[in-house]
C-alpha cells in the first residue's frame, strides 16, 4: 500500500471518537507494520511529564526491553535532545544506538510536536538495509501531525 493510500486510514483511526488515544496510536501502529514492507517495529515513546527521559507508548512488532529511555541515549534519545528527524541506514555504523533485536539493521525517527513542543516521537525498526526515503520521513511527518491533534 503506498503513503497515499495509507493517509486517508491514518485519519481515519485517528477520528473514531469512541476510541481511547492509546488505542487508536495501537491501531496505527499495526496498520504501518502491517502495511509497509519494510516497517518490522512501529511505535511511540512520550517524554515523561519533565524529566528527561522517554517513555515506551504504543507499539507494533516483538516486545522490547527499551521503555525508559533517557535524553541523548539512542537514537530516540538524540531526537529528544535534537528535535529533528533522525534517519539511520545503517544501525551499525551508529556509536550512540541501543541495540533492540540483533534483526534491525535501519532505523527511523520523527519527532511529534504539541504547540511547538516537542512530546514524542514515532520510532521504526526495519530489518532492511537502508530502506528509508525522504517519502518516509514526509509520511511520518503527517502521520505525527495528526496523532498531534489528539493532545
Amino acid at each position: 500500500m503506498t503513503f497515499e493510500e495509507l493517509k486517508p486510514k491514518v485519519q481515519d483511526i485517528l477520528l473514531h471518537k469512541d476510541t481511547l488515544r492509546e488505542d487508536k496510536l495501537l491501531q496505527l501502529c499495526h496498520l504501518l507494520k502491517d502495511n509497509i514492507d519494510y516497517y518490522d517495529w512501529v511505535g511511540f515513546y512520550f517524554r515523561n511529564g519533565e524529566k528527561e527521559e522517554l517513555l515506551l507508548g504504543p507499539y507494533a512488532g516483538e516486545p522490547t526491553d527499551h521503555t525508559v529511555i533517557p535524553f541523548g541515549k539512542g537514537i530516540c534519545g538524540q531526537v529528544a535532545v535534537s528535535n529533528e528527524n533522525f534517519v539511520v541506514p545503517d544501525v551499525k555504523a551508529q556509536d550512540n544506538y541501543i541495540a533492540c533485536s540483533f534483526t534491525v539493521k535501519s532505523e527511523i525517527v520523527i519527532p511529534l510536536f504539541v504547540d511547538g513542543k516537542n512530546i514524542g516521537q514515532i520510532d521504526i525498526d526495519s530489518n532492511v538495509l537502508d530502506p528509508f526515503s525522504d517519502l518516509d520521513e514526509r509520511f511520518l511527518e503527517f502521520v505525527n501531525a495528526e496523532v498531534a491533534k489528539l493532545f
